[in-house]
């Protein structure tokens, strides 16, 4: 669906809320505000997502805070947000950190200002390739990958040894994505260490957050080294790709995957095709954004399995006998994982890796019948507090219970409440590509390993534009064999290895 022009024109950059709320003065913003500098005492700045949190929880639905003379309207009320998905009247806001990653990204599909015309291209030539044959193809290669962590987790559970969940994570989504998209191994299962490509890009990732919290005129000054970094992490970033691109070209074209698609395919009605440097940036946002925040996702999930057996139990239940003793669950299996869905959806509300998205007013109008907003006026919905909201969630919506999301509870929520991969035409294109893998994932630990946490660790939460928990290890323990009727299939008890 094309979007309506947004009657702005061309972002010339930051916008203060002041410029688009003509009665900002009647949102509140935190206490003890500073001349020129703003809202900056008691501020932590490598945790700006929480810090946010916690003054919603002071402030209500609407708040605002001041940065070195920069200010900012968050938004995270159910009912405000409802209105903010309204895409006859918002628009997707490209703004903060999100901006912050164009040096990179470009107009590729994450970071394009609406006006710019390769969205829309991209989006049209490119959602083919999420379809739900090609989601159907791309899922013996999503298994491949994680027997390769299940041999990782095999041998520390043999070992005793506990597991970097995060890490390992991150090393399953980045081999996922690689492989599907775009036939590419990053061998990171064979690494000691981080792939470079991940170094690189959670470099990028730390240096937009980072340009948030300093005031622009002086970001070249206070982050010269932090700037060369950032150079150098561009330019590995761009580097990786060029030369998988021109693998690719090397050998005339691989299995219909997303870079093929990208390299060859046409809009279906103007018969354009994505310019080299568009390819480029697109390859890096789905890099980036198809590995980054699912391995978020499922890191927070391991977490609150290994800290709720009771949970765990019965998901691993339902993957006993779904599944039962296959070895290789074919993909309508997954699907059919109803209640480790649930868990993974729990965890994204709790803890959405992707934690914010702006809108934008397209005209005159009023947020929620409340606040006035002109064309261009923007908005940061702060997904962690719309997805703890009491009046849409309940009074105990800050407790871990995967049942919020059976389908009677589902029907009785208003819409627009969960939101972990954005409103609107701008949604992420991937969302269902995530959610299938997430859940195989899950499916497949669960039915392998009994996940044994550190009674020690409190969940801390690292932010680098997405979440992530942070020093988050468990200890795999191998599973008895599951028996089905007649089945003779033997998988290894704890302590026996292979």
């Amino acid at each position: 669906m094309t979007q309506a022009p947004i009657r702005t024109g061309e972002p010339k950059g930051f916008r203060s809320a002041e410029l688009g709320w003509p009665e900002l003065d009647r949102i509140p913003h935190p206490p003890r505000r500073v001349p020129l500098l703003g809202d900056v005492l008691g501020v932590n700045r490598s945790t700006p997502v929480q810090e946010s949190m916690r003054y919603a929880r002071r402030l209500g639905p609407v708040f605002r805070r001041k940065a070195f003379g920069k200010e900012f309207v968050f938004v995270w009320g159910a009912r405000q947000a409802a209105d903010l998905a309204d895409e006859s009247r918002f628009a997707k806001h490209v703004g903060l950190g999100v901006a912050n990653l164009r040096p990179v990204a470009g107009d590729g599909l994450f970071t394009a200002y609406n006006h710019e015309p390769n969205w829309q291209l991209a989006h049209d030539v490119l959602a083919p390739g999420f379809s739900r044959d090609a989601m159907a193809g791309y899922h013996p290669m999503m298994l491949s990958v994680a027997q390769r962590l299940t041999e990782h987790w095999d041998r520390a559970a043999a070992a005793g040894r506990p597991v970097d969940v995060p890490g390992d994570m991150t090393k399953l989504t980045l081999e996922t994505i690689a492989r599907t998209g775009f036939g590419h191994d990053f061998g990171s299962f064979e690494r000691s260490r981080p792939h470079p490509f991940v170094t690189a890009m959670v470099g990028t990732l730390t240096y937009a957050q980072r340009l948030n919290t300093v005031p622009f005129p002086l970001a070249p000054l206070l982050l010269r080294s932090a700037s060369r970094r950032n150079e150098a992490d561009i330019a590995h970033l761009n580097h990786t790709v060029d030369e998988l691109v021109r693998a690719r070209r090397a050998i005339g074209g691989g299995d219909g995957d997303l870079l093929d698609r990208m390299l060859e395919t046409t809009h279906p009605d103007t018969g354009e095709r994505l310019s080299p440097q568009n390819v480029r940036r697109q390859v890096i946002t789905f890099l980036v954004a198809g590995h980054e925040t699912t391995s978020g996702a499922l890191s927070f999930a391991l977490h609150y399995l290994a800290r709720h057996p009771e949970i765990a139990a019965r998901a691993r239940a339902e993957v006993d006998r779904v599944w039962g003793d296959t070895t290789e669950p074919a993909y309508e299996q997954v699907a059919r994982l109803r209640y480790v869905r649930r868990v993974l959806d729990e965890s994204l509300r709790l803890w959405p890796t992707a934690p914010a998205f702006s809108r934008q007013a397209r005209q005159d109008t009023v947020l929620a019948g409340e606040h006035p907003m002109r064309p261009g006026a923007w908005a940061l919905v702060l997904t962690p507090m719309l997805h703890r909201d009491p009046d849409a969630w309940g009074p105990d919506a800050e407790r871990f219970d995967p049942d919020r999301f059976d389908a009677q509870a589902v029907r009785s929520r208003p819409a627009h409440t969960f939101k972990p991969f954005g409103t609107g035409a701008r949604a992420c294109i991937g969302r269902q590509f995530a959610l299938h893998e997430a859940t195989l994932v899950l499916g497949l630990l669960l039915r392998r390993y009994e996940l044994r946490a550190d009674p020690a660790y409190r969940l801390r939460v690292t932010e680098r534009l997405t979440l992530m928990p942070e020093g988050l290890r468990l200890r795999p323990e191998r599973r008895a064999p599951v028996r089905g009727p007649g089945s003779d299939l033997r998988r290894p008890v704890p302590g026996t290895g292979d």
